[in-house]
This record gives structure tokens, sequence and C-alpha cells, in this order.
């Protein structure tokens, strides 16, 4: 029996951003072993769980081992931070942790073309 072709979509995908965000590069300070300790003593102080409070003062409930925590740092590494400071750092689920970074990945490309 003879295949049946499928036809492409009738309409295209279409790219809505102005001016797409450069693409994200990982640091080498991530897999050196003093980022690791800090990493383990941030999530530990935290009890694995995220720390994000939401704008009704609730904290996040979700916590390891059911979902990826994240050691981030308050003051991103990018804005000067402390990288193993451990009052820069907070333990964050990925869906915050996610939020957090792409706001502030907006924030400081904005400040690019602000001339801030």
């Amino acid at each position: 029996m003879p295949r049946l072709r499928t036809l492409p979509p009738l309409v295209r995908k279409a790219e809505l951003a102005t001016v797409p965000l450069p693409p994200k590069v990982k640091a080498s300070i991530y897999n050196t072993p003093e980022f690791q300790a800090w990493r383990a003593t941030v999530v530990d102080r935290a009890g694995s769980r995220c720390e994000w409070v939401d704008h009704h003062g609730c904290r996040c409930s979700r916590s390891a081992p059911h979902h990826r925590m994240y050691a981030d740092h308050i003051y991103e590494l990018y804005d000067g931070g402390s990288p193993f400071d451990l009052t820069n750092g907070q333990c964050l689920c990925a869906m915050h942790h996610t939020i957090k970074s792409m706001a502030m990945r907006k924030k400081r490309h904005a400040k690019l073309f602000d001339g801030g």
C-alpha cells in the first residue's frame, strides 16, 4: 500500500520577538569542586525545597527528589555576584530558576540597548 504524504503547515512559525536574546553560555566555574560544595550547602540549607516566595507570601512547595533543585546566585555572576558566598545563594526549583534567570537576562539585555 502506498504511503500517504502529509502537507506542510499552511501557517509558518513566525519570530515575534523584536530582538532575540543571545544564547546562554555556561560558565566554567560550574564544573569546579568549590561550586559543587557551595551548591550542596545552599540546597541542604533550604532542606532541598524551593525558596521562591510568590506575591502572596507563599513559599513554593516543590522539593527534591521529585523536583530538580538549583543553587541559584541571588546576584548573578554576570552582574558581579560573589560565586561562593553562601548569603548570595538560594535554592530554586527548575521552573522558578528559569523564571528568575530569564527575567535577569532580559533586564541585562535591555540595559545594553538603553545605554544603561
